[in-house]
């Protein structure tokens, strides 16, 4: 067979990719608030289920889901928002302090014998604007609320919906059946990734707080809080949360502020990323590190914060539809980790559970 020809599928699939990357960047506005709105829905039907199962009305069962929905972000918006309106007033002051403290910095360092005649490190952090840089991610996380009606309209539009989904799924398709059990994998996956990640990165926002408040930093919910939402992000979620309290102790009380900020975040996140976190999702991710990194560029890219956000639910989407078919299997096995490659477990089919697709 002529090679050209044996190439041309492979190209029309990278074109076809690189097409759709497109048309998904020039739609992000209006996906971004969809898929929020989605995995919202996901993250709320296993409540609605529970309190059906002990026989709440499903109509009150999503009235009381969706209250709680509400409260907690009047409560976010309550306890944060003052934070963040002080913090940008005061955003001028800090930066004065900050360059005080890097002046009396280098000047220790002077006095010890370190030569700085030739670095301004007070001209680079200001070269830097590490305050506006803060102020950046503060108001990253907040466009995440910005459009949070539509969302919440979206949400309950979806609830409402489920109720006729199963119908309208087995009508739809001949097979219906075998498609419902992979419906309900990816779903039920995602669900379970979302609520660990929930737990454990309230968790982390909190022990965040309570290190913040009793080291003596200030707005310590404000940093709790943007602990909790950026835990979401793999990789640099963490990292990117510590700035700000980092430079904010610096600011406040020197080295020794900043020392024991810097270890209260290592060891929180030690604690919850790298050994709670991974005990409780075992090896349900299914994904390879490289993977989860290079998902969260993607996506990233596409979708912005939210696109960092929901990388690993959405990434997961992707590979068990691309594990579902003989033909993309190998590339669910590229996505996957290496213990996933010498041992394939395929969805058991005969699992009467899983005949009803669930969000």
């Amino acid at each position: 067979m002529n090679p050209s020809k044996q190439a041309t599928p492979y190209l029309v699939a990278a074109a076809s990719i690189i097409i759709i990357i497109a048309g998904l960047k020039v739609a992000a506005p209006l996906l971004v608030q969809l898929l929020m709105a989605f995995f919202i829905a996901i993250i709320c039907m296993p409540s609605i289920r529970w309190m059906e199962d002990r026989k709440v009305p499903r109509s009150l069962a999503i009235v009381i889901v969706l209250a709680v929905i509400l409260a907690f972000v009047y409560a976010v918006v309550a306890l944060v928002g003052d934070s963040i309106n002080a913090f940008n007033a005061n955003k001028e002051l800090y930066m004065e302090q900050l360059s005080s403290r890097v002046r009396a910095i280098s000047q220790w360092l002077t006095s010890h014998g370190m030569a700085m005649e030739n670095v301004n490190m007070t001209a680079a952090f200001e070269k830097a604007d590490i305050m506006s840089l803060v102020t950046m991610v503060l108001g990253g996380v907040g466009n995440i609320f910005s459009d949070f009606f539509l969302i919440f309209l979206c949400v309950i539009f979806i609830l409402a919906e489920t109720t006729s989904f199963p119908a309208k799924f087995s009508r739809a398709f001949s097979n219906a059946q075998d498609k419902m059990v992979h419906v309900n994998n990816i779903l039920s996956k995602i669900r379970h990734y979302l609520a660990i990640k929930a737990a454990t990165s309230l968790l982390t926002g909190i022990l965040a707080a309570l290190a913040l408040l009793f080291i003596g930093v200030d707005y310590p919910f404000l940093w709790g809080m943007l602990a909790f939402l950026l835990n979401f992000i793999p990789n640099l979620g963490s990292l990117l949360a510590a700035i700000p309290p980092v430079i904010l102790a610096l600011i406040q009380l020197g080295p020794i502020g900043v020392m024991w900020t810097g270890i209260s975040f290592f060891a929180i996140n030690n604690l919850v990323g790298n050994y709670l976190e991974p005990k409780l999702m075992g090896k349900m991710l299914g994904l390879s590190a490289f993977v989860v990194f290079l998902s969260l560029i993607l996506w990233g890219y596409i979708f912005g914060i939210v696109g960092m956000f929901l990388s690993i639910p959405l990434t997961m989407m992707i590979k068990i539809a691309l594990d579902t078919h003989e033909k993309t299997r190998w590339l669910g096995i590229l996505l996957g980790p290496e213990e996933e490659a010498e041992i394939k477990v395929l969805p058991d089919n005969g699992n009467e559970n899983q005949n009803q697709p669930e969000l």
